[in-house]
């Protein structure tokens, strides 16, 4: 059985070769997709002899659905560029090359590294994903944190994808901005409401529940940020929803 990995890139020098010699000896093709890079990542992938495509931004789900058409194999192992496989995740994907078992779609723990610290809790690990499985069975779906509509039963595969999420704080606070207008944007399509209850005391819950129920408090300092930003991030979000109410 033959496999293709899957990224979709913008300006990812700093991460795009770890990612790619983690998928060394493991994969037979990997396709790139990239929307407009203006740093070092296409020279990167030149030197690693991937498949580098070109393509403007279509958005998360489309971009991922083009790599997935594209790729010569039917089994697809989709990461993204700041994400790299462990070495158990390794040896997993080869044991199933070995004893292939293709009524399973696999979801896989991502165990996330936040300004240099690996996070275990906050809600952030195991953080379980599906991103191993026959294209032909799924496809991407949603505007923001998309996931796969996946048409087959799933299975845990051992190992972590390792997610290196944010070398800042400043990173961190600038990502915000942009992933809070695209959370809005997609719960108003769902039909969510920005009432001014939820603007007072959702923040509150989302840190209580994950710095308490979710032990964040066990991650030290980079816990309690992590959590004080998810709260900001919720407040943010419901004031945006609120917002776009207006225009509709």
């Amino acid at each position: 059985m033959k496999i293709s990995a899957v990224i979709i890139t913008l300006n990812e020098e700093r991460n795009i070769g770890r990612c790619l010699q983690s998928l060394e000896g493991v994969v037979d093709e990997i396709i790139v997709i990239d929307s407009g890079s203006t740093d070092q990542t296409e020279q990167i992938c030149q030197k690693a002899k991937v498949r580098f495509i070109h393509q403007t931004w279509l958005g998360y789900a489309e971009q991922k659905n083009l790599a997935n058409s594209l790729a010569e194999n039917d089994w697809i192992l989709s990461l993204d560029a700041d994400e790299a496989l462990s070495e158990e995740l390794r040896n997993s994907l080869w044991a199933w090359k070995r004893n292939p078992e293709t009524h399973f779609a696999f979801f896989v723990n991502r165990l996330t590294n936040y300004c240099g610290h690996w996070v275990r809790h906050c809600g952030w690990y195991p953080d379980q994903k599906v991103r191993f499985w026959d294209k032909k069975q799924g496809k991407w779906e949603g505007l923001i944190h998309e996931n796969i509509a996946i048409k087959m039963p799933t299975k845990h595969l051992k190992g972590d994808i390792l997610h290196y999420s944010y070398y800042t704080i400043h990173d961190h606070l600038k990502q915000l901005n942009h992933f809070t207008e695209l959370m809005a944007q997609e719960a108003i399509e769902k039909g969510k409401k920005g009432s001014l209850l939820k603007i007072l005391f959702s923040p509150l819950v989302k840190f209580l529940k994950s710095y308490f129920l979710q032990l964040g408090f066990l991650d030290g300092y980079y816990g309690l940020l992590i959590c004080l930003i998810s709260a900001q991030a919720t407040f943010i979000k419901y004031v945006k929803i609120r917002e776009l109410e207006k225009k509709y």
